[in-house]
């Protein structure tokens, strides 16, 4: 028995917007309505916007390949100005130490010259005791003048011994001191080696330094101040410094956190501005970022 040939809906060619679109008779209403409406163009304000959106990217975008140079160089410094700080530190603290040291020297020296003081009264009272023992009438006053002498007789041995550890501190003081001004001797020449080579980094990457900076001042004047402010915290909170990333193998190019297809398709769009939702980078399409560097027609 032979089959029954299908017949299939007739085609017809229409123009829309100046392209060739195919139809079928059959088509359903709402799919002819829905390929209609994707053929019509964006309007001008959606344009606009995306490409309002698009410079800003750029203009952070380049702000950041500038403050990665400048990291760069600071890199290379490496840790010579935080040791030279953490040296200027330590010398200042050791001086503060050393004079106080000194001024904890002064004190026991004062108060070993009120020890001697002491020491100086209670001979004086004791060879005034010892005078008025001639002249008593009793033995009662005799016991009580022997007493007072040698009350200050005791006085005088507790003097002493204040005196002889008042001595020892200073003395223990003092060799601390030696042996700070030791460590400080070698820490000034540590430091002065430091700053020298320090100073031949900088002399060498300082003018390029400076260039890079005058750009970044250029560079943030065209940005506005909301969004630079969120894009300096993002960097300070960045291991890298890096607070704009582009997307590499379906990843955040920061943290590597993959990007669902949905969310790269919007960061293509330039509709908005889109962070990465496991740290908080800035994204920007890759084709963006070329284009800017593509001869203009």
């Amino acid at each position: 028995m032979a089959k029954k040939k299908e017949v299939e809906p007739a085609k017809t060619t229409e123009k829309r917007k100046g392209k060739k679109v195919e139809t079928t008779e059959n088509e359903p209403a709402v799919v002819q309505s829905e390929i209609i409406t994707s053929e019509i163009q964006r309007s001008p304000e959606e344009i606009a916007e995306e490409n309002t959106i698009a410079q800003k990217l750029l203009s952070l975008y380049n702000l950041q390949q500038i403050w990665s140079k400048i990291d760069k160089i600071r890199v290379i410094r490496g840790e010579l100005p935080n040791e030279v700080r953490d040296l200027e530190d330590n010398l200042e603290g050791m001086k503060i130490r050393i004079a106080k040291y000194h001024a904890d020297i002064e004190d026991f020296n004062n108060k070993i010259i009120a020890e001697d003081n002491k020491i100086i009264d209670s001979n004086t009272l004791i060879k005034r005791y010892e005078e008025q023992q001639n002249n008593v009438r009793n033995n009662r006053e005799y016991e009580s003048l022997t007493k007072e002498i040698e009350y200050q007789k005791l006085e005088i041995q507790v003097s002493e011994k204040h005196k002889t550890k008042f001595n020892a501190e200073i003395e223990k003081k003092q060799e601390e001191i030696a042996l700070f001004n030791e460590k400080l001797s070698e820490m000034e020449d540590l430091l002065q080696q430091k700053k020298s080579e320090l100073d031949g980094i900088v002399a060498d990457t300082e003018k390029e330094e400076q260039e890079l900076l005058a750009q970044v001042d250029v560079l943030q004047s065209k940005v506005e101040q909301r969004l630079l402010s969120a894009f300096d915290k993002i960097r300070k909170n960045a291991r890298n410094g890096l607070a704009i990333v582009l997307i590499d193998r379906d990843a955040c190019g920061g943290c590597f956190s993959m990007i669902p297809p949905q969310r790269q398709l919007d960061i293509r769009l330039h509709k908005k501005i889109i962070v990465c939702e496991a740290c908080g980078r800035i994204f920007i399409d890759r084709q963006l970022v070329e284009s800017q560097n593509e001869p203009q027609e």
